[in-house]
């Protein structure tokens, strides 16, 4: 019986290496955003020299300009979800397989890529989740047409909403409690 007892909990053990598959899977897609988001960037650059064109009648140039706009925070929401994929696949690595060597003894690494359990990692996400929906509302606002006044009140209430989820987020790392140490220090 122990030997059986043995076989199945190494084999149970060993399980955990199924995770690699999603480990390979989010690293390869945080990689495939990265590409998109940086050949973004290169049309980007290419447009942005039209800019310059003294043809453009002023109308044009506005919505060149807008659509540059537009674009940039496109990239930026695609790298930050490659960011995300890319914190996701660190962490379920060190959190089933193994921690990262070059990780923990990395002084670059500033703790943003140790991830020591599933809070952790669950609150890095989070961050970077909260970060995307900003710049999306943020994309969503360049182009909203204000037609009522209520339209405004929204917007504000939007804005509104992301201060606190922000201000909460904030809170939660602790930040609160050490200004208010600090300040009790003096």
């Amino acid at each position: 019986m122990n030997f059986l007892e043995k076989l199945f909990e190494g084999a149970l053990w060993n399980s955990r290496f199924v995770i690699l598959s999603a480990v390979i899977g989010s690293l390869l897609a945080g990689f495939a955003i990265f590409y998109l988001a940086t050949v973004d960037v290169l049309y980007l650059f290419q447009h942005a020299l039209h800019y310059a064109d003294s043809s453009l009648t002023e109308e044009a140039r506005k919505a060149l300009h807008d659509s540059t706009v537009s674009h940039i925070v496109e990239v930026v929401d695609g790298y930050l979800l490659a960011t995300v994929m890319l914190i996701f696949s660190l962490g379920l690595y060190e959190l089933f397989i193994s921690d990262i060597d070059q990780a923990h003894g990395s002084r670059a690494s500033s703790k943003i890529l140790v991830i020591s359990n599933l809070d952790d990692l669950k609150q890095r996400l989070a961050k970077v989740i909260l970060m995307i929906m900003i710049v999306t509302l943020f994309e969503e606002a360049l182009g909203m047409a204000i037609e009522a006044p209520i339209d405004l009140v929204y917007f504000g209430a939007a804005i509104a909403l992301i201060a606190l989820a922000l201000y909460l987020t904030h809170a939660s790392d602790g930040h609160s409690a050490a200004a208010t140490d600090g300040k009790d220090a003096h």
